[in-house]
């Protein structure tokens, strides 16, 4: 039996999994992962974990087959984090305090926000690209953060990799480096094939220019290509494999969810008008917005466009929310009944979620789903917004608390906070299709997509169908499909998509909420405007007092 090997390392875990050419999955298994606060707004990693825990989770994924098989390709996808290593190979620690091995700075990382801010101020052309406005949680402010306060850190260092490219040169050795994390996280112009020296230069960071960018990489593939060696001896000692075994450029762990779920919506081939009216859904800690176009389209507030960044020869929009499932769980165990609430559902072998979910539909016997939360509404950005406005600097707003916190409140809070996070997913459709795009399908994956209440509201809010697949776990198939073409079973990204991709339930949404949803959302824009000036004004009593 011929197979495929998918590697996804998320925020929390490294997952393995084996599939078969059309898209069956036949053995997983998950290893977690460490991650290191050290101070407020920190998060950092280590690869040395990271590998250690790859290679755990391919032997017990291996170990689950029950026949003969082969293995014929690898597909590698990971958060886009900043790995820095020195010239032959170790981890240098990007710890303030130097805590050996932590050489990852994880892209939910805020330390950079200066940085970031500095790089906004000089109106680059080059931030066309990136929606007009850099983030914090892409690369170029971390490198310069780490250059500002670790400078024989960051003179050490021989390499910069995004990790899904570190992953693939830890497998095989090669420095070769992907367009879907170049182009979307440091910057490249992949549509010139390029980089912008320019622009490294006036950051402050024209150092890396002068080696021909040999630090950050300056061989760089499309999705669907292969790398120039194959897995090597080392490591797949280290994972149970086979050495020889070819490996497909790598892919962000988002867009691996896209090249997974771009295949749903179609009989066996890919069109540009389908592609062109959908949109993916990728639904974890965070939530990543996705979606291509045969013209670049440029969205104020929304990454890209980016060429050959995820389907070749389309233009990818990337939007975003920093924080969905874990701002979900933050408002529910930071209620008073939360840990009691946790500990019922472990006893009763279910989870929170489903508990919160049995109890509103028990409040809307009587009511239209999803309407009581009339008078309760949660602006959800409490980690900034990564889209469509583009604010790291944004904070979380509740209008309609009481002094009752019963478990009906709690169950109303929480309603209200998927659904502010709905209303977030309706600002970036809107904001793209502004721009030329026809989204009306959401192609939806990841852990919140188990919440039945999280993809009603969603369609509900946004007037859109869901179309969830069969396979759940989009995320590593689309890395098993980069293995797929890697090995030679289809000749481009497209065909091995349309195949290996199966649609599953649907979900529409209820026209007769529809009213409801506008003037919540109307509401939600009111907080934002709200926030944005009582910000300023409160800056402005700052300034006037210091310079008193």
């Amino acid at each position: 039996m011929d197979l495929v090997l998918g590697i996804d390392v998320g925020t929390g875990s490294a997952r393995a999994g084996l599939f078969t050419l059309d898209g069956q999955k036949k053995a997983s298994f998950v290893q977690k992962i460490q991650t290191w606060t050290p101070r407020a707004g920190y998060a950092q990693q280590s690869s040395a974990d990271i590998w250690s825990a790859i290679c755990q989770a391919t032997r017990n994924a291996l170990a689950m087959l029950d026949g003969p098989y082969r293995i014929t390709g690898i597909g590698f996808d990971a958060t886009c984090s900043l790995v820095v290593l020195d010239k032959d190979g170790h981890a240098l620690s990007i710890d303030p305090d130097g805590t050996p091995e932590q050489n990852i700075i994880l892209w939910a990382d805020h330390r950079a926000l200066e940085e970031a801010q500095d790089i906004n101020r000089g109106g680059h052309d080059v931030l066309r690209y990136v929606g007009g406005t850099i983030s914090l949680e892409m690369e170029t402010p971390k490198l310069l953060w780490l250059k500002r306060h670790l400078p024989h850190i960051y003179d050490q260092a021989a390499h910069f990799f995004d990790l899904p490219d570190f992953l693939t040169w830890r497998a095989t050795g090669s420095l070769s480096r992907s367009a879907c994390s170049t182009a979307c996280k440091w910057t490249y112009l992949a549509h010139e094939n390029r980089w912008d020296e320019g622009y490294f230069q006036s950051v402050g960071l024209g150092d890396l220019a002068s080696d021909n960018f040999n630090r950050i990489g300056n061989d760089v593939r499309p999705l669907g290509g292969t790398l120039d060696s194959d897995l090597n001896a080392k490591a797949a000692s280290e994972m149970g494999l086979t050495p020889g075994i070819p490996v497909g450029v790598s892919a962000i762990d988002a867009h691996a969810g896209g090249i997974g779920l771009f295949g749903l919506n179609t009989e066996g081939s890919l069109s540009d008008e389908q592609l062109e009216r959908s949109i993916s859904l990728v639904c974890g800690t965070s939530s990543c917005h996705m979606a291509v176009s045969k013209e670049a389209r440029f969205v104020s507030g929304v990454w890209g466009p980016y060429w050959n960044a995820m389907i070749p020869g389309m233009w990818l929009n990337e939007a975003g929310q920093s924080s969905t499932g874990s701002l979900i769980d933050f408002v529910i165990s930071s209620h008073r009944l939360g840990a009691s609430l946790k500990q019922e559902a472990e006893k009763a072998g279910t989870s929170v979620y489903a508990l919160l979910n049995a109890r509103i539909e028990t409040l809307e016997a009587e009511a239209l789903p999803g309407t009581i939360t009339s008078d309760l509404h949660v602006f959800p950005d409490f980690h900034g917004n990564r889209s469509p406005h583009a604010d790291p600097a944004l904070k979380g707003m509740i209008s309609g608390l009481t002094l009752s916190d019963t478990l009906d409140d709690l169950a109303r809070l929480y309603l209200a906070t998927v659904q502010g996070l709905a209303y977030g997913t309706k600002d970036i459709i809107d904001a793209l299709n502004a721009k030329g795009y026809r989204i009306d399908t959401i192609l939806a994956t990841g852990g919140s997509t188990k919440n039945p209440v999280f993809l009603r509201e969603h369609a509900n809010a946004t007037g859109c169908r869901i179309l969830l697949p069969a396979e759940s776990d989009s995320v590593l198939l689309g890395a098993a499909i980069l293995g797929a073409v890697a090995s030679g079973a289809y000749p481009d990204l497209r065909q091995a998509m349309a195949r290996m991709s199966h649609a599953g339930d649907e979900i529409v949404p209820d026209d007769r909420t529809a009213t409801y949803h506008a003037a919540k959302r109307s509401i939600a824009h009111d907080m934002l405007t709200n926030q944005i000036t009582w910000r300023q004004q409160m800056r402005d009593v700052l300034e006037k007092e210091a310079s008193a």
